[in-house]
Formats: C-alpha cells, structure tokens, sequence
C-alpha cells in the first residue's frame, strides 16, 4: 500500500516567492486577489513556529485548500502525496525543499495528503491562508482534517 510513485502532483500550485529588497530590509509579497482563482482566497491566516527536525503531519482536507508561504528562517521538506482515487496522479509522491533560500507558496488542494519536516537548524516559521475556517465558524464545527501521524500502518510514511 505505500507503493507511491515520484512524479508531480495534479492541481498543486507552487509559485516562487519573490523578496523585493533595498537599504531598509525586504518586503514578500505572500498573496494579491490577482494570483489565484477566487475560490481559493483565504477564510483565515496562521503563523506556526516548528523547531529543527520537527514534522508537522501527514493529513489531508475534504473540502479545504491550504495556501503555505515558506519563507523562512530555516528549510522545509514538503511531502505531498495525491490520495485522489479520480486524479491523473492517485497515488503519486512530490517532495520539495522550500523556505530561507528557496522561498515559495505551495497551494494545496483537498485530497493531497501533506507533511512539512524543518530540515533547517533553526526554527522556522510558516505561514497559511487556508480558504476554510479552523473548525468552522466560531470554531463549532468538526475539524476538516484527516490524521495519518499516529497511525503505524499508514501509508504516508515522512521520511
């Protein structure tokens, strides 16, 4: 069962982040209405902190599309594994290495399955747009997430 294939993922979405840089510092663009298609404009925003050799996932969304912006400090190994049994790539792993000196956003639509692992030797911050609230509005509502990190036999191994 964990018999995935390399190769690109369909409907993934990974644009270079670009640093606008002068005397005073740098500025990132990380999103503008003109990028992306309007279903995919965030709901919230998060920042999260993830110390060295720390992994975050894997698990999956039925209806949310994540919109991470890896832009450092420190580098990330993104996992992502395409669970979509009607998608040209079922079954199919993608593996990028994104943040300080490769920044990127990575939009990921529902049924791809994804880890991030900070490789880096610092703490590293990322930041996502998703296009759903966090268990809904006023948070009363299930969690749209899959978990796959405590389960022995999963498929989706982070490596």
């Amino acid at each position: 069962m964990s018999n995935f294939k390399v190769g690109d993922v369909k409907d993934i979405i990974v644009k270079d982040l670009i640093r606008n840089e002068d005397d005073r510092g740098w500025l990132i663009e990380l999103f503008r209405k003109d990028m992306i298609d309007k279903d995919l404009f965030p709901d919230m925003s998060y920042l999260s902190l993830t110390f060295p050799g720390i992994t975050r996932g894997p698990h999956e969304h039925l209806e949310q599309t994540d919109y991470f912006c890896f832009v450092g400090p420190s580098t990330f190994k993104l996992m992502l594994w395409d669970n979509r049994k009607k998608s040209s790539t079922y079954y199919n792993k993608m593996t990028l290495n994104a943040g300080e000196n490769n920044s990127k956003i990575v939009i990921i639509p529902p049924g791809i399955v994804h880890a991030y692992k900070n490789i880096g030797d610092k703490p590293g911050l990322v930041i996502n747009l998703p296009n759903k609230l966090y268990a809904g509005w006023g948070k009363k509502e299930k969690v749209d997430e899959i978990r796959y990190e405590g389960d022995p036999n999963s498929p989706f191994k982070v490596d």
